[in-house]
């Protein structure tokens, strides 16, 4: 991007949502909404002549909903879209296929509330737009066929954790960590369906709120041969499952004798996120080990990078995807800068990577 202003179209069929969302945008001087549209038809009007740098989406709209609308833009002229979506079983659902047509990221749509949400949630709002504007959005489509606002102190994973001062005694037990964000939706789908039933217990967290992780474990769940689900508080690491961390809550890995298990715990934002991976990779460093694989890919900012350290010190192998294959390399970059990856790998090469350390015994 330019050291112009974001040019933001937004499309949704309620003119109070638009409104509502407009006046959040129009906050920060970064962002310029050019501007809005109740439906994909109108906005295709407004953009034969003044295209958006970032298009801000509802997902159920009439005359044409936005995943069609999508397609027809990811396949024309591909553009960073950030979905705004309803709270709901079924909203989640329906977004999640937009993100596997090529969408960036989620916001959540305001249903009631508007003044509080212009006070207190904006901000998620102006980051996602920011870090669409910074994506790559011509290998999002590949995959699927300026700064972040400081306004809430950034915690560490002290919040949650303390630090490991020691790994546990090694275990026959094998563990694979993955950290992503902005791309990640797309990305973990390219690794885990390349995966075969039989492979070591994978624990992930992809930001995103809550509602939204379910339907995506579902999503993945249906196209993947090992198991994949939204964690539990108590479910088992094991061999042929995949459990993703749920949206609006912290995901820890502890250990019972031989065997893992996840914790699900509630409390603050760590690096600006819950969940964090931070908290989850320190978490792994602490009792896992050599016993684990940390994998870093896609995403905007640096959460992960420091708790990638603390893995990479406590023994543990760590991989980061390259640049060249990221929707937006930020989280990768962050962990290289650190010293805390051994191998950077593109993104279809992490997959076999999985495979051979679960045979290095």
């Amino acid at each position: 991007m330019s050291t112009s202003r974001i040019r933001v179209l937004i499309v949704d069929d309620s003119a109070v949502v638009r409104q509502v969302l407009s006046a959040a945008l129009a906050e920060d001087p970064q962002i310029e909404v050019i501007g809005t549209a109740s439906d994909p038809l109108f906005a295709m009007e407004r953009m034969r002549t003044n295209w958006p740098d970032v298009i801000v989406l509802d997902v159920e709209m009439p005359r044409m909903d936005g995943i069609t609308f999508l397609k027809k833009l990811m396949a024309t002229r591909p553009t960073p879209v950030v979905i705004c979506s309803t709270l709901t079983e079924k909203g989640a659902e329906t977004t999640m296929q937009a993100m596997s047509a090529g969408a960036v990221s989620i916001v959540t749509k305001p249903k009631v509330g508007l003044k509080q949400f212009l006070q207190d949630d904006s901000e998620s709002l102006v980051a996602a737009v920011k870090g669409a504007a910074r994506a790559n959005v011509r290998r999002l489509a590949a995959v699927t066929t300026s700064a972040a606002i400081p306004v809430q102190a950034k915690l560490t994973a002290d919040a949650i954790l303390s630090a490991a001062s020691h790994a546990m005694a090694e275990t026959t037990e094998r563990v694979v960590a993955i950290g992503t964000s902005t791309g990640g939706t797309q990305a973990l789908e390219v690794v885990l369906t390349a995966l075969p039933r039989v492979c070591p217990g994978i624990v992930v967290v992809q930001h995103m709120p809550e509602k939204f992780t379910g339907a995506f474990a579902a999503r993945l769940n249906s196209v993947c041969q090992m198991e994949v689900r939204e964690a539990v508080n108590g479910d088992r690491v094991m061999p042929g499952r995949v459990l993703i961390a749920p949206g609006g809550r912290h995901m820890l890995l502890k250990r019972s004798g031989a065997q893992y298990h996840v914790e699900i715990v509630d409390g603050p934002p760590v690096s600006r996120h819950k969940p964090s991976v931070d908290v989850l990779f320190r978490s792994v460093a602490k009792c896992a080990g050599k016993n684990a694989l940390g994998i870093i890919m896609t995403g905007m900012g640096d959460d992960g990078a420091k708790g990638m350290k603390e893995m990479h010190d406590m023994g543990a192998r760590t991989l980061a995807q390259d640049e060249e294959s990221c929707v937006v390399y930020g989280m990768p970059k962050e962990a290289v800068k650190l010293g805390a990856v051994d191998r950077i790998l593109p993104l279809t090469a992490i997959p076999p990577s999985i495979l051979g350390f679960d045979t290095q015994r």
